[in-house]
């Protein structure tokens, strides 16, 4: 008897039904403060996803998200140009666009680090759950994308609507503009935490000396890691997309060194 409940176990497991995949929109207006709402794009993966990741470009964080999905801005910025490839990897990828209230100049330029912003990214992430609650949600930025990640992490834990972990690339060391990530409590952020940067990165306000330290302060995060990039070209202005500073070039190895560490 006990060898045929066995079999019966193994036989109901074989034919029970995975969990169903999320069908998420290709391009959602999110509201998110009364009378405010974020645009998305939305890039499925091929396959079973492993997780969804919102993306936050750098500079004035403007995509201007056409209905139809279409990017007017922000196409060239390193996370916005790679979503394809981080779809690939497993992640349905979403494309963050500036609140609707923020649609002319500057954009998402000084507002990444107030309470509304806080409340933008904490609607989205909620709208995503209660789409797809089973899989882990993450922010990722790069550039000045990483004030509006970091910052948010800060203000949110987990427990209260914040993110599953969040990834930093070509993170904001310093500022003359606005809070740097070092300057924030990131002593508050209690959820796993990826740095990731290249060691030529030559926009002033992200050297790469400053990365270490940086994490250090990341103190009660469950899982930390700083991943150091190197190779690839360098293009124009050491703080735009198509320098080192958006690893241009190696895009593949950072995509992967990003999906490998969310997925350990």
């Amino acid at each position: 008897m006990a060898k045929f409940c066995a079999l019966l176990i193994l036989a109901l497991l074989a034919t029970a039904p995975a969990l169903a995949q999320p069908t998420l929109p290709a391009v959602a207006d999110i509201p998110t403060r009364p009378g405010v709402h974020v645009r998305v794009e939305i890039t499925p993966p091929p396959g079973e996803a492993r997780g969804i990741l919102v993306l936050f470009a750098g500079g004035n964080g403007i995509l201007a998200i056409a209905e139809n999905g279409t990017l007017r801005s922000g196409k060239g910025n390193f996370l916005i140009r790679s979503r394809a490839e981080f779809a690939d990897a497993g992640f349905w990828t979403v494309a963050f666009d500036a609140p609707s209230d923020r649609q002319t100049a500057p954009y998402l330029g000084g507002v990444r680090q107030t309470d509304a912003h806080v409340a933008d990214i904490k609607a989205t992430l909620a709208w995503l759950r209660a789409r797809a609650p089973n899989l882990p949600v993450w922010l990722v930025g790069t550039s000045r994308g990483t004030q509006s990640v970091a910052y948010f992490a800060t203000q949110v834990r987990r427990a209260d609507g914040g993110a599953d972990g969040i990834v930093l690339t070509a993170t904001i060391f310093s500022d003359d503009r606005s809070r740097p990530v070092p300057a924030m409590a990131l002593d508050r952020i209690d959820v796993p935490t990826l740095f990731v940067h290249h060691r030529r990165d030559a926009c002033r306000l992200c050297n790469f000396a400053a990365a270490e330290s940086t994490l250090a302060r990341v103190a009660f995060a469950p899982r930390k890691a700083l991943i150091a990039m190197d190779g690839g070209i360098t293009q124009g202005d050491p703080c735009e997309a198509f320098a080192y500073h958006g690893f241009n070039g190696i895009e593949a190895q950072t995509i992967g060194a990003i999906a490998d560490w969310i997925g350990g």
